[in-house]
């Protein structure tokens, strides 16, 4: 099993950032991809980045150029900087771990309200 702890969400004015922190605990050995999820109110849930062990990523078109993730194997840890935000990235965020099946945190609130 593997447990996720997220940190760093928040209320943040249009425009503005935040930096995201999942910690990965437990049966690491072996996870292959790290990343972060986003459902807002009245929609599904939906990939935002995500990062293999080698560093290949991933990203929703609709953050590309304004969020980064990154990932420190040794501290199983994945990072979402998030700079520019707009009103639309106002959602819950999901860390996401694959090993062999999907694990998930249980979501850190982002609101992007002036």
């Amino acid at each position: 099993q593997v447990q996720l702890v997220e940190s760093g969400g928040g209320l943040v004015q249009p425009g503005g950032s935040l930096r995201l922190s999942c910690a990965a605990s437990g049966s690491t050995f072996g996870i292959y991809s790290m990343g972060w999820y986003r459902q807002a109110p009245g929609k599904q849930r939906e990939l935002v980045a995500d990062i293999t062990r080698g560093g290949s990523t991933r990203y929703a078109d609709s953050v590309k150029g304004r969020f980064t993730i990154s990932r420190d194997n040794a501290k199983n840890t994945v990072y979402l900087q998030m700079n520019s935000l707009k009103p639309e990235d106002t959602a819950v965020y999901y860390c996401n771990v694959f090993k062999l099946n999907d694990y998930w945190g249980r979501g850190t609130q982002v609101t992007v309200s002036s």
